[in-house]
């Protein structure tokens, strides 16, 4: 077939390090086109060599700067780095091809620097579906990192940066949305802290805070260190990056990595099936008279939500899924 053909060159290309294929493979999955899909499927044997950091975070912590200055910091240890910015709000996705607030632009002629924004739309299953194949592709191309950027307040935010083998969470000091992120529970989520634009008067008390809302979560054998970093001079990346190889070499060592991939795995499976199922279920209430029919009987309270639900699901497998 000719989207075989199609998706067995590109596989080719990618895997010989052609950008132009990689960029072409994320839009594909992007788009929700079945070739994305085969193409997935065909290069996922190839995956699962690089390490996946990601960076969570309220707006205007600095994230997008602080990536940059990682890239520059990670090239200087010739690793090859792959970023994907999943930010509706990033500069990536408002034009710093062109340099705009973020000093990437040494970078762009580099063939192991790749940089990529996703659209919040995503692909028919959403954000989390596309940006969690769009990172394999990366994977697969030969990357020894890549950066996942979230913004970190929707679920499917969580969903991405919650597949990453280390999780950084940016803070700032003097941020009210800062301590929103203390107060939500975030503090559960990451492997490393930063607390970045660390000039601020406010940095120490801001650590302090931190610190405590770090002590009353579980314990661990991880004890998750904080780095006040100055993104914008590149001041304490280095201290960073070397924080993120700590927890590298310590989820190796105690053997969780593979197990906090297993997890993520089985949990990215878990999410596409109930995304495709929602979908297919949308389908019916558009094409389906009885189910329009069905939801007309809870409105008019008829019959419970539940039990609506029970007997929409039973009907499920009337149909064809969606492929």
């Amino acid at each position: 077939m000719r989207s075989r053909t199609t998706s067995s060159e590109l596989a080719e290309r990618l895997l010989a390090g052609e950008k132009r294929a990689l960029a072409r493979a994320i839009s594909l999955v992007e788009n929700g086109d079945p070739a994305g899909a085969e193409l997935v499927a065909g290069l996922y044997p190839r995956t699962g060599s690089a390490r996946i950091v990601g960076f969570t975070g309220p707006p205007g912590v600095g994230k997008s700067t602080l990536i940059g200055a990682l890239v520059k910091e990670l090239r200087e240890r010739e690793r090859r780095v792959a970023v994907l910015s999943i930010d509706p709000s990033s500069p990536f996705t408002r034009g710093a091809l062109l340099g705009d607030r973020i000093r990437l632009s040494e970078h762009f002629l580099d063939d192991d620097v790749f940089i990529r924004s996703m659209a919040s739309r995503g692909a028919l299953g959403g954000l989390a579906e596309a940006a969690l194949q769009a990172a394999l592709v990366m994977d697969a191309a030969g990357f020894d990192e890549v950066l996942l950027e979230t913004v970190g307040v929707g679920q499917a935010e969580i969903d991405v940066v919650d597949h990453a083998d280390t999780v950084v969470l940016v803070l700032m000091p003097g941020s009210g949305d800062s301590i929103q992120a203390l107060k939500a529970g975030v503090m559960e989520i990451p492997d490393v802290i930063v607390v970045n634009k660390a000039e601020h008067p406010l940095t120490d008390t801001m650590v302090r805070e931190v610190r405590t809302a770090l002590s009353l979560g579980p314990g661990g054998d991880w004890k998750v260190p904080i780095v006040k970093t100055v993104a914008a001079d590149g001041t304490g990346v280095s201290d960073l990056l070397d924080a993120i190889e700590a927890h590298r070499v310590h989820v190796e060592a105690t053997g969780t990595l593979e197990q906090r991939r297993a997890r993520n795995l089985r949990n990215e499976v878990l999410g596409l099936a109930a995304a495709r199922m929602r979908r297919r279920l949308e389908r019916r209430i558009a094409e389906d008279p009885a189910v329009a029919a069905l939801l007309d009987d809870v409105v008019a309270r008829r019959i419970d939500p539940a039990s609506a639900a029970a007997e929409l699901l039973a009907r499920g497998g009337d149909r064809d899924g969606d492929g």
